[in-house]
């Protein structure tokens, strides 16, 4: 049993026929209250749960009832007589604006508070009966025979009849032309030509379309017969002309990897891409072959204007399809820079280790430096900006240096892996090769981690000992000596938040590899380097073999400089933030956990609880896991998403490394000859 807003209880067609409708007709003062209710009655609670929503009820009433058929028939005619439903076509669920963080505010906003059209519209009255998200949902499932069914029962008229001004088919098509016109003019945008330079002697598609459209529409209008059929040589042209539209918008797309691409070009492909699949769709509804296709795609578009209203807020299919081309960029060029930390050979095994041994050098030092300026007087603005400019020029120098920070590896090598895993399942569609190379290839990376891991940690500790106790000797002043319990106990996973502060690293290493990506696909876009490389006053005064190895030093290394500084930033203030928000905010990196086990341990005379170093030397090994999985995990999953690789895959890639480290352990640590 259904209630409403009613007094009287709706738990049938009859009493809902009877509440709305008596011999004279309709009763209600307002027009939409009975469709309101005659569609609450049908939507199931859990519409993803409906196989099938039958209307067998609705449809047996009306055939025994032809009295309450002929009201509802005459109550419908005048309901939707005339309403006005172009621009819904036209806009709805199509990107307004090449702002992403605009779309996004207003979507969320009217889902919140949604915006209600005139009252004469169709999008009014779709906005009031089918308010739901999950309406086409179940809509969906009603068997398409239920729907012919009704049709004919109810009498509809087919929307090829007239084409007279605000009738369905004009509307249809004047939502056509607007959307063509909007189309060539996106296209013609200085930003996305530049995409293309393979059409600059060509003529537009997109205006050749808009042409032969706009033929078809003239005939349609002026005939006798308000549609085509499929064998039209001017629709068939058309389809040509639509075919070369999409691929102007791919080869634009597909360009990115030469040129970049900005948010605001991708919004603009974007939308155009909307526009030529709406547009399609709607070109099919002016094609008939059969008599009873004029049925049918009268309740096709009836279909499809409640999917695009109910969709035109939906704010997660925004954000899936404006980030994937950007993240896939980005992520290209984190495999790139990937392909660097993951070791084959025992040469380069062990040239990692020794960059490790680097990073792991500067990062002692870094410890020391920071627990000096802890002892500034200075607000907390200040010792957060201490404490970044500390990490910060640290972290470019070991990048500069050619030296390896073990943390910074996984968000980088989740996209090599993955680039891996799309050429392996390009090649081997249909065999399981793809997972076993893919566990291979993690074995490789598994043991590059190990490595610098050990390099980071075994250089890190004995440095920062040898600074501190260098500092005590030469000043006679133990430095550690009032943090020192701190120090200590900030390590233990058991008396402090070590491993969700670890967690908060690891976030931060995602974000840098993001911001590297981003700085590079964004520096391709706006051709920062030719720009240098061809500054004519650097040329004059500097020469062009010096302006040259400028623009290509920034070309290759400005990225990791920029994403470095901002590591450093985010590690460097998030104590600070944490203090002013009253939260319990900090980070916890494995090699700087390293070093300040040195320094507690020094500052406090090493007068310390056997289960205080235990807990110390485990924290160590979990922070640096915590740190791992939570970068590479968040990598993987943007570099799965950029790619559209399903998610499924990943129980078969966990199957195969699993299977393959039963086989060859070793190779997880230590590099051996693949058979």
């Amino acid at each position: 049993m259904k209630f409403y807003r009613h007094k009287k209880s709706i738990n049938s067609i009859e009493s809902l026929f009877d509440l709305y409708f008596d011999n004279d007709g309709y009763l209600s003062n307002d027009i939409l209250l009975f469709l309101v209710d005659l569609t609450n009655f049908f939507r199931p609670n859990n519409p993803k749960a409906e196989s099938i929503v039958s209307i067998e009820s609705l449809l047996q009433f009306l055939q025994n009832n032809p009295q309450k058929n002929k009201l509802v028939k005459d109550h419908l005619a005048d309901l939707l007589q005339q309403r006005k439903f172009s621009r819904m076509l036209s806009d709805a669920g199509i990107l307004r604006d090449s702002d992403f963080i605009y779309e996004v505010r207003q979507r969320l906003f009217a889902k919140i508070l949604p915006f209600q059209p005139e009252k004469d519209t169709l999008e009014f009255v779709l906005n009031q009966v089918f308010f739901k998200s999950s309406d086409p949902i179940w809509i969906s499932r009603i068997p398409f025979e239920e729907l012919q069914k009704l049709y004919e029962i109810i009498g509809f008229e087919d929307i090829y009849n007239t084409i007279q001004e605000k009738t369905i088919l004009s509307e249809v098509m004047n939502a056509m032309g607007l959307i063509s016109q909007r189309m060539s003019g996106r296209a013609m945008e200085n930003d996305v030509i530049k995409m293309v330079p393979e059409y600059d002697d060509l003529r537009s598609p997109f205006v050749a379309f808009e042409n032969e459209l706009n033929f078809i529409q003239n005939r349609i209008r002026q005939g006798e017969l308000h549609f085509i059929s499929a064998e039209d040589i001017n629709y068939k042209q058309l389809m040509i002309l639509h075919k070369q539209c999409e691929e102007y918008v791919d080869k634009a797309f597909a360009n990115s990897s030469k040129f970049g691409i900005s948010l605001k070009v991708n919004q603009s492909l974007l939308r155009i891409r909307q526009q030529l699949h709406r547009i399609k769709v709607l070109i099919s509804t002016l094609v008939v072959n059969k008599n009873i296709d004029k049925k049918n795609n009268s309740i096709h578009l009836a279909l499809r204007l409640i999917k695009y209203n109910c969709y035109k807020n939906n704010v997660r299919q925004l954000i899936n399809e404006s980030t994937q081309l950007i993240s896939y960029e980005i992520t290209q060029h984190t495999a790139k820079t990937g392909e660097h930390y993951i070791t084959e050979s025992k040469s380069e095994y062990f040239s990692m280790l020794k960059a490790a041994i680097g990073g792991g050098f500067i990062v002692g030092l870094l410890c020391i430096f920071k627990l000096l300026l802890s002892k500034m007087e200075a607000s907390g603005f200040g010792h957060a900006f201490y404490y970044s400019l500390n990490y910060s020029l640290g972290f470019i120098a070991i990048y500069l240096m050619g030296y390896t920070l073990a943390t910074k590896q996984p968000a980088m090598t989740a996209a090599t892996l993955i680039k891996a895993l799309e050429s392996g399942m390009k090649k081997n569609a249909k065999n399981e090769n793809k997972h076993s190379s893919f566990a291979q290839l993690f074995a490789r990376l598994f043991r590059s981690q190990f490595i610098a891991f050990v390099g980071n940690i075994f250089m890190a500790f004995p440095v920062a000992m040898l600074g501190i106790w260098l500092i005590d000797y030469c000043f006679d002043y133990n430095i550690a000596f009032e943090k020192s319990a701190k120090l200590l106990n900030d390590l233990s996973p058991i008396t402090s938040a070590a491993l969700f502060h670890a967690a908060i690293a690891g976030v931060f290493l995602f974000l840098s590899g993001i911001i590297s990506g981003n700085i590079s696909n964004r520096n391709k876009h706006n051709q920062f380097y030719f720009r240098i490389k061809e500054h004519p006053v650097l040329k004059q005064n500097l020469g062009i073999v010096r302006t040259n190895a400028i623009a290509k030093w920034f070309e290759n290394n400005w990225p990791g400089v920029v994403s470095n500084g901002w590591f450093g930033v985010f590690l460097g203030s998030t104590a600070s933030i944490g203090i002013f928000l009253g939260l319990n905010l900090d980070i916890r990196h494995i090699t700087f956990a390293s070093g300040n086990f040195a320094l507690g341990l020094y500052g406090a005379n090493f007068f310390v609880y056997l289960p205080t170093i235990i807990w110390g030397i485990i924290g160590i090994g979990l922070i640096g896991f915590v740190n791992f999985i939570v970068s590479f995990s968040l990598s993987l999953g943007l570099a799965f998403r950029s790619r559209n690789i399903p998610l499924l895959e990943l129980r078969f890639l966990f199957s195969a490394t699993w299977a393959y480290f039963k086989k060859r352990p070793v190779a997880f640590f230590f590099p051996v000859k693949d058979k």
